[in-house]
């Protein structure tokens, strides 16, 4: 049991690490694109594609179930602080959007 968990500790921070790597990929160096700087591949393209379905996805799956228990966990402090509205938003609404609302391959 506690080789699956260092095991799944590894795989998330991989995820972690990684994501800013795909992220900025429409902004890194191979092809100079329209003299705004250079990019490694397209947006939308497979390369994009392939990095948004293997890497952001599932980290966005992680941060909306993370998210999710920290606002149940947070909920009575942000509706005594009146902002309960934002700490939704951030917490639960953007993670779930990141994760299935938006397009393959589209950051």
């Amino acid at each position: 049991m506690q080789k699956f968990y260092k095991t799944l500790v590894f795989v998330l921070l991989s995820y972690f690490f990684l994501l800013p790597l795909v992220v900025n990929a429409e902004h890194s160096s191979y092809a100079h694109h329209s003299g705004h700087g250079y990019r490694l591949s397209e947006p939308g393209s497979g390369e994009v594609m392939i990095a948004d379905a293997l890497v952001a996805r599932p980290v966005g799956l992680v941060a909306m179930v993370v998210g999710s228990a920290v606002y149940v966990v947070s909920l009575p402090f942000s509706l005594l602080g009146g902002n309960e509205k934002q700490a939704r938003q951030k917490l639960v609404v953007e993670p779930t959007e990141f994760t299935f609302k938006r397009p393959l391959g589209e950051f």
